[in-house]
């Protein structure tokens, strides 16, 4: 869905309104970048089809708008990277101080939690004990003379005093042992978060290695010729241009195409391959996005189910969390008494996905599941690509999914009504 957006550079007004703050500022920048990625692109190709003689060199008007760029000693534009400028942090020193952070945060949250309830613990021990002692020594008051009441009187304090005394040590036995806990999880975290940064890193590496091992395949044997496509009698035909190394789309002569989905050995690549279109074709023509909700129960049924989109992991159980086509207000309407923490899945009429409602302490947040690739992540807030839908949920019931809000999912929320809301999709 993002890559949709981007290929576009268009969102539609009512999926913009599904987005929070965070996903509105994170899909702007990555827009912005995408702009910056095709104009220096272009540039690219016009300096290119210059030196080949292929077009005039534009004459220059004083009236041209033109941008000249700060130069530095060296007579070389000028340029600062984060991390190599003088006096700057090393990157890798910067990532790992904000890992060591987020962990020491999060165990900190959950040391203050377990503090708060072993102090009430301990005080509810020793205020039960204390009055069960008062108790004791009243009734053995009324058994003593007159003179004796100042000796009990003695002991009623000193008996105070050592209860007390005795609090005081526990509490602080307990304090110590919940300092050890905060500073063991702040490990497990830090490690955690470090497999995790050293997984993105090492996917994106094999991505890369993936389609430079493409282009030396694909283009090895073809010296100076590029593919350029177009459709005749049912088929995909290729056929290739002059220009050394350069793929140019017929229909955009100066924009590179964004992606290429066709995988072919470089054996099978001749000056011109034919291949039947229904090898390329999918069951069924998805649109760009849901029209109707026969078109997104259709979508669910052919392309969900089999990956077992709903269900409980290694069951045959659709999973307490899981909803159907349901509106915003209705999940509101169900997570409304529940608290904090709870969290519904319901599939999203705006976008091939779903829609995660989750419960704040005052109000509501809703985040988007991109489902339109082969696999699922939070539409512009977590880089972390699941295999499953229900992986990503297992997730994030022990990372949070923005830093700023601290989101955890706790208590499924699951079906009022009978028969279910999601029946539909199992029909």
């Amino acid at each position: 869905m993002l890559q949709q957006i981007l290929h576009d550079m268009y969102i539609d007004p009512e999926l913009l309104a599904e987005l929070s703050d965070v996903q509105k500022h994170i899909l702007f920048y990555k827009m912005r970048e995408e702009q910056l990625r095709r104009w220096r692109e272009r540039e690219a190709w016009e300096a290119l089809a210059q030196e080949e003689g292929l077009r005039p060199l534009k004459a220059k008007r004083a009236s041209d708008k033109h941008i000249q760029w700060l130069l530095g000693a060296d007579g070389e534009v000028w340029v600062w990277v984060m991390g190599e400028g003088p006096g700057d942090k090393p990157y890798e020193e910067i990532s790992e101080e904000l890992i060591a952070e987020r962990a020491r945060l999060q165990a900190q949250r959950e040391a203050e939690e377990l503090w708060r309830q072993k102090e009430a613990e301990i005080t509810k021990k020793f205020r039960d004990a204390l009055a069960n002692e008062k108790a004791r020594i009243l009734a053995e008051k009324w058994k003593v003379e007159m003179e004796d009441r100042k000796a009990a009187k003695v002991l009623e304090e000193r008996i105070h005093e050592e209860f007390k005394r005795k609090e005081e040590e526990e509490r602080k036995r307990g304090e110590e042992q919940i300092r050890l806990q905060e500073e063991q999880r702040a490990k497990e975290l830090y490690w955690t978060l470090k497999q995790a940064q050293l997984h993105c890193q090492a996917s994106e590496k094999e991505e890369r290695e993936w389609e430079e091992q493409f282009r030396s395949h694909a283009f090895k044997d073809l010296d100076s010729f590029n593919p350029l496509h177009r459709h005749e009698g049912g088929h995909l035909t290729y056929a290739f241009s002059p220009w050394p190394s350069l793929p140019v789309p017929l229909s955009s002569p100066f924009l590179l195409p964004s992606s290429l989905s066709l995988s072919l050995p470089s054996s099978s690549l001749t000056h011109t391959s034919i291949l039947p279109l229904s090898l390329l074709s999918r069951t069924w023509e998805r649109p760009l996005r849901p029209v109707s909700r026969d078109v997104i129960v259709r979508w669910f049924k052919e392309e969900q189910l089999p990956r077992r989109a709903g269900f409980e992991r290694n069951t045959k159980s659709i999973a307490p969390w899981f909803h159907g086509i349901i509106s915003r207000e209705n999940a509101e309407d169900l997570l409304e008494n529940m608290t904090e923490g709870a969290f519904l899945v319901r599939v999203s009429e705006k976008i091939w996905g779903y829609t995660l409602s989750y419960r704040l302490q005052k109000g509501f947040k809703h985040f988007l599941v991109d489902a339109s690739g082969d696999f699922y992540s939070f539409l512009g807030v977590d880089p972390n690509r699941h295999a499953t839908l229900t992986d990503l949920i297992d997730f994030h019931k022990e990372e949070i999914i923005t830093v700023s809000g601290g989101e955890l999912l706790q208590e499924p929320c699951g079906q009022r009504d009978s028969p279910p809301d999601y029946h539909l999709l199992f029909e």
